[in-house]
């Protein structure tokens, strides 16, 4: 018949064994996002393709990206300025009657809640804008030619 030890008698093996404290911001620092998602071998672009190929590449997922940005961007425009031109068409036509005052309280309450979350989450976007800089730096041919590409795509 085997026994097994007892709980207190396991807790006191743990104390004997020594264990290798994690630094999870050293951690995070050093595994990207893009690590998890493209490899560990996803360094700088400049590394792997010629200045050309990083160009043509940042530029037509730019001009892919703005393109899009700008039909959507119409898009949503023609959705909102279309919902505001029905809502005076039916207030002025007496369908609807709008409380103003109202609409302002809820408004200000709204913007005193926003103010308070970007106060919270001031931060974490710091920590973002850190990272996107970095890699902005480290591929900056890529970089250009995406915003090189965005305007474009924007203009067509």
């Amino acid at each position: 018949m085997k026994l097994r030890p007892s709980r207190n008698d396991q807790e006191y093996e743990s104390d004997d064994e020594s264990y290798e404290v994690l630094d999870l911001t050293d951690y995070a620092r050093r595994h990207h996002w893009w690590n998890r998602v493209f490899g560990h071998s996803s360094g700088p672009m400049v590394e792997k393709y010629s200045v050309a190929t990083q160009i043509v590449m940042g530029g037509v997922t730019g001009w892919c990206a703005g393109f899009l940005f700008q039909k959507v961007g119409k898009l949503a425009a023609t959705a909102v300025g279309g919902g505001f031109l029905l809502l005076q068409i039916a207030s002025h036509s007496g369908y609807v009657q709008i409380d103003w005052k109202r609409v302002e309280k809820d408004v200000n309450k709204a913007k005193r809640q926003i103010k308070k979350r970007a106060n919270k989450a001031a931060p974490e976007i710091n920590n973002i804008i850190e990272e996107a800089t970095e890699f902005i730096k480290q591929n900056i041919v890529i970089s250009s030619g995406f915003v090189g590409g965005f305007l474009l795509g924007l203009a067509s």
